[in-house]
């Protein structure tokens, strides 16, 4: 784990390395100075309120340079002025300087620490180094007045920033870059708003100002453009918003540039962006950066680091960046050149003249171009640039084999090729790039066998990703020769039918995906005898594994001590759930055979994110402890044996939780008032238990939700007007079916539900996803489910689409007309309202919903005629109205020539076909109505969409579906009797 570690923090290492160019460097030069007893006796002090570790510095040739520190011994033992890291004034003798940088340091700071008697200090640096969580001493900004170097980077210091560092109005480099944690996304260190722009205003001498990772959530201050003695300015990740001042471009002396990953971040480049031309770096890559790039970007020929990934600039590339020639680092992901519409390789395999200019940057040692809408083979002429360590290219549409015009790219350490159209075998030359440490080809079309053995020539791999391909990895039998320093092993879908015995000798991996393979039989001891300390990440899921083989004296107990992902869904496991070590984030172990209650232990698990152990046996009570998880944002329970009331959930407002699923137990009781501080709840779903309660008319206050399924409870009363007029804004999906309600119809609620107003293309998320990050610095995507039920009809959704819009308030005691507003909600694909008491008209309205797909107004007392515009709705598969009182001709063409009797029985007024009884005078022909097919191939849009449809035994020839046009699907089968479970979508963000 930490060989993978460093190799990242190398890399980071060189950009800082470039971002320092003009980093004051000070080396403290022994003196002869004689230290002051005082000060000698703070330094010891100090030394030994921390205990010494070497995992305390990420460095890895850190070392402690307070071990030379001496008490006693000879002249210069004892002369603090010469002991490392110290620097003391020469004439004074004051020590003025402290440099424990990367010194292994491990313990806290507070207020009474000895460092504060060092009052004359001018420069300190405590930079990597672990402060276990203490907060930065307000104390630093009172007592080291006198200080014009101050750095606490990397060091785990915790909290909010003390107002009283704005104190320090001679510092000329600051630098409290945070500890971003990848796998929770948080920040350790905070600055408040105040404390921020006071900082700016007060460091009028400043030069470097390095912020990277502390949460600030602030705009940021004009007043900094007229710091013209600023050269470096770094703010990667600290929740900045608004628009950032353009000035700032014109500091003179500015060098570095960096924004990263501020996603509400807006601003543009000036088209006179070159003023100094002094820029080294540019990063603003993840912001909300926009507009067109100006030409002048290409007289920033002093640039080293380019990026631009991430961001919404338009309209294409501009070619004076080929100018850049001292480029190193370049990063244009998801970058779209509208003006070229593809960075399209033709026949004759050269790239296009609007990205030929890429050739012309011979230095670059970093190149990424993911989602750039890459279309054809690989172009070739990027294999020029020779001196590549890194290259990117994934999630494109790159066709084709691996070139072989690749083995000229000798100083490769990192390829990346996942998420394209690649075909054919892993060519042999690729073993030829000997440096390679990063190798990604998962999700391609690659194919045939490969001898997992050849991997072994690649001695410095660190990351392997072949899964989900068409190959079929073979192992040599015995012991199979692994790359020594391998970390990361991606081999889903790889055709394998057993573990690898090299596992037995994998001591470095930290994530191993064997999903999607025919693995069966138990997981052998051996595969954690050498991986029990450093696997973080473990994804077994699809297989045929029935259980762990282990001591009786460890029997449930998962032997992974630092584990965090554990994945073991639609397997076949059985007995009691595996009790995972304090610290896991991700558990699921959905489809499989569990049983027995949740052990009491899963209360201990504070960084729990996601828990899914739906589709089990499992019984028993929920543990109350669900409702004090700090972290958890998924909770999936469903079609278990549950039964009792539901924990207290989010007993905090800030709690994280934004999916809750519970369908299919046995719960009772009510639904705890508590969930009203769930304020980022998207989905909340009930359905199918014993919950005895009224309408929760408190969820409509709950700013996100977007899915609440009450169906098939106890759930009784009237509903009552809503609180204010944006209840439920957001809620496109309502199912309150088989239930008592006993009100007229909820129309008051009907005028707030914003989301069923907006039709399709309107929402740009597809699905209803949780994402999270695995080791390899991709992400994963975790599909919400949604079951709806439909006349019969259980529509299985293995991927909740976002664009779903539905209402289902069917066998209640509702009554009333149906509400001409109704109307009005034109995002509508099903409404159910069948099985109430429901009288009056169908309201023309309804022929406004050209989007409905599914109407079903069956077993009510609805009288008069069906409105003959509802022929307009051509995406309408299904229509029932069945057991009323209507009279009148049935309206003939379009989707009504596709419906049956049964569609219309029970009323002894209707007349026309499909019945047998002739209405009375000529009825008008109706033209053919368009095929499904026809009517899906002219959807226009694509979306793909997994759908499970469950029809009963009993019905036969009962014509149900959801027009899969709407629903943006270029080609959708009507009743997919099977439903594909998504592989992982995996995202790159960085490399």
């Amino acid at each position: 784990m930490g060989s993978l570690r460093c190799y990242f923090f190398s890399l980071q290492l060189c950009v800082l390395l470039l971002l320092n160019g003009t980093h004051y460097s000070f080396s403290f030069v022994q003196t002869e100075s004689l230290c002051h007893d005082e000060e000698r006796s703070a330094l010891l002090q100090f030394k030994v309120s921390f205990t010494i570790h070497k995992s305390a510095s990420l460095d890895p040739f850190a070392y402690p340079k307070v071990a030379s520190w001496a008490q006693e011994g000879d002249h210069q033992m004892t002369n603090c002025c010469s002991w490392d890291g110290v620097e003391c004034h020469k004439e004074s003798g004051h020590v003025i300087g402290l440099d424990l940088s990367s010194s292994c340091l491990y313990g806290s700071i507070d207020s009474s620490s000895s460092l504060f008697q060092l009052v004359h200090l001018q420069t300190l640096d405590l930079s990597d180094n672990h402060f276990n969580f203490s907060e930065i001493p307000s104390r630093l900004g009172h007592d080291l007045v006198s200080l014009r170097y101050l750095n606490l980077s990397i060091s785990s210091f915790s909290g909010q920033v003390p107002s009283e560092i704005s104190y320090l109005s001679k510092l000329s480099i600051l630098d409290l870059s945070s500890t971003y944690n990848l796998v929770t996304s948080t920040n350790l260190l905070a600055l408040n708003k105040a404390t921020f722009r006071s900082l700016i205003q007060n460091l009028t001498f400043i030069q470097q100002l390095h912020l990277s990772s502390v949460d600030i959530v602030s705009t940021v201050p004009r007043i900094l453009a007229n710091a013209s003695s600023l050269k470096s300015l770094r703010f990667e990740r600290c929740s900045l918003y608004g628009k950032f001042p353009a000035g700032i471009f014109h500091l003179p002396n500015l060098q570095v540039l960096d924004l990263a990953y501020n996603q509400e971040l807006t601003g543009y480049f000036p088209e006179d962006l070159n003023r100094t031309g002094a820029l080294i770096i540019l990063n603003v890559g993840s912001t909300n950066f926009s507009g067109h790039l100006p030409a002048s970007i290409g007289d920033l020929r002093s640039l080293n680091i380019l990026n631009l990934a991430f961001c919404n600039f338009y309209p294409h590339v501009p070619s004076s960046l080929g100018n850049l020639t001292q480029l190193n680092f370049l990063n244009l992901s998801f970058f779209y050149d509208h003006s070229y519409n593809y960075f399209d390789v033709s026949r004759n395999n050269k790239i296009s003249d609007s990205w030929s200019w890429i050739g012309k940057l011979t230095k670059l040692s970093s190149l990424a171009l993911a989602y750039t809408y890459f279309n054809g083979e690989f172009p070739c002429l990027i294999a020029n640039l020779t001196q590549l360590s890194v290259l990117n290219l994934g999630y494109n549409q790159i066709t084709g084999q691996i070139p072989s015009c690749l083995t000229n790219l000798t100083q490769l350490t990192a390829l990346v090729l996942r998420f394209n159209n690649l075909q054919g075998p892993i060519p042999s030359s690729l073993f030829q790039l000997k440096h390679l440490e990063y190798l990604s080809l998962l999700s391609n079309n690659l194919s045939g066998l490969v001898q997992f053995d050849e991997f072994s020539k690649l001695e410095n791999l660190r990351v392997l990703q072949l899964s989900f391909n068409k190959l079929s990895v073979q192992f040599y039998t015995g012991l199979s020769v692994i790359p020594p320093k391998l970390e990361v092993l991606g081999l889903g879908s790889c055709n394998l039918t057993e573990f690898p015995e090299f596992l037995k000798y994998s001591s470095e991996l930290v994530e191993l995906d064997l999903s999607d393979n025919n693995i069966h039989g138990q997981i052998p001891r051996w595969t954690w005898n050498s991986t029990t300390e450093n696997l973080l990440f473990l994804n077994l899921s699809h297989n045929f594994i029935t259980g762990f083989d282990q001591n009786d004296s460890l029997l449930h107990i998962l032997p992974w001590q630092s584990l965090f992902l554990f994945e073991l869904r639609s397997n076949r496991l059985q007995g009691s759930l595996p009790i995972p070590p304090p610290s896991i984030g991700f558990y699921s172990v959905a489809n499989n055979d569990y049983t027995g209650e949740i052990p009491s232990s899963f209360c201990n698990l504070s960084y729990l994110g996601i828990l899914d152990l739906s589709n089990n046996n499992l019984s028993g009570m929920l543990p109350q402890c669900f409702g004090n998880f700090s972290a958890l944002e998924i909770l999936k329970l469903q079609n278990n044996s549950f039964h009792g009331d539901i924990p207290q959930m989010c007993s905090s407002e800030d709690n994280p939780l934004k999916m809750l699923d519970l369908s299919n137990n046995h719960i009772q009781g009510k639904l705890p008032r508590s969930m009203a501080n769930c304020r980022q709840l998207e989905f909340l779903d009930f359905g199918n238990n014993q919950i005895t309660d009224i309408f929760p008319s408190w969820a409509g206050a709950l700013p996100v939700l977007r899915v609440l399924i009450l169906g098939n409870n106890r759930f009784h009363g009237i509903i009552g007007k809503p609180a204010t007029n944006h209840d439920f804004q957001n809620l496109c999906i309502i199912d309150l079916s088989n239930n008592s309600f006993t009100s007229w119809f909820p129309s008051d609620y009907l005028e707030g539900w914003n989301c069923m107003k907006r039709s399709v293309g309107e929402d740009k998320q597809a699905y209803f996803q949780y994402t999270y990050i695995v080791y390899s610095y991709a992400l994963y995507h975790y599909d919400y489910s949604i079951t709806i039920f439909s006349k019969g009809v259980e529509l299985k959704f293995t991927k909740t689409p976002y664009l779903l819009r539905s209402i289902d308030l069917s066998s209640n005691r509702f009554q009333g007309g149906i509400p001409s507003q109704i109307g009005n909600l034109r995002g509508l694909h099903l409404l159910n309202l069948s099985n109430n008491t429901l009288t009056g008209f169908i309201p023309l309205s309804l022929g406004n919903l050209t989007d409905l797909e599914s109407l079903d107004l069956s077993q009510n007392q609805l009288s008069g005629k069906i409105p003959s515009n509802l022929v307009q709705l051509t995406f309408l598969a299904y229509f029932n109205v069945s057991h009323n009182h209507l009279r009148g001709p049935i309206p003939q063409g379009q989707q009504f020539a596709t419906f049956q009797e049964d569609s219309y029985e029970g009323n002894s007024g209707l007349c026309g076909g499909p019945l047998p009884e002739k209405c009375d005078g000529s009825e008008s022909s109706a033209t053919k109505p368009p095929s499904m097919a026809e009517v899906d191939e002219d959807s226009g849009v694509e979306i793909e969409l997994d759908w499970y449809v469950v029809l009963p035994g009993v019905v036969s020839g009962l014509v149900v579906g959801v027009v899969a046009g709407n629903f943006w699907t270029a080609k959708h089968d009507w009743f997919v009797k099977t439903f594909t479970r998504r592989k992982h979508d995996w995202n790159v963000i960085r490399m």
